[in-house]
């Protein structure tokens, strides 16, 4: 089992051993395009693996802050409340590089750019960039995604 990231079609797959397709779904990644570099704020190309599996059990909108559940539930009056706020929501999977030099260690690193795939509100517009180098997914499609992968998953990010 693989999932694969389009930057240019904004899609996760997810496709089994064999190279079927198991589900697909729309996604954002970030709003400055492509970049491995730390502080570019760019979504990292590339080959990754899912390091961790954050969230299970929480409820769908559970907001995160620094990875961890801050006991509020994302809502329309708490968006309004906190505009400029990047909203992590449901479910994180944190993504490792596999690249040394590319994006793994030093500058590139990209689990120390802290990039997951991760939930944002209902309300955010998928299918165009818009993160902040992230990859985010409805609340229910992280929900389906986290349920269906094992850590260590490979994760392949393009540009096509």
């Amino acid at each position: 089992m693989h999932i694969h990231i389009s930057i240019a079609q904004q899609s996760l797959t997810l496709l089994d051993g064999a190279g079927q397709v198991l589900c697909c779904f729309p996604v954002s990644t970030a709003t400055r395009g492509v970049g491995e570099q730390r502080g570019t704020y760019c979504t990292p190309r590339g080959r990754h693996l899912i390091r961790a599996k954050i969230g299970a059990g929480q409820p769908e909108n559970a907001v995160f802050v620094a990875r961890r559940p801050s006991g509020e539930i994302y809502s329309p009056e708490l968006g309004s409340a906190f505009p400029e706020r990047d909203w992590i929501l449901t479910r994180i999977l944190w993504l490792s590089g596999c690249e040394p030099e590319y994006n793994r260690l030093g500058c590139v690193d990209t689990m120390r750019r802290y990039i997951y795939i991760h939930g944002c509100p209902d309300t955010a517009t998928l299918g165009i960039p818009g993160s902040h180098g992230c990859i985010r997914m409805r609340n229910a499609d992280i929900v389906e995604l986290f349920d269906r992968v094992p850590v260590y998953t490979p994760v392949e990010i393009t540009e096509n």
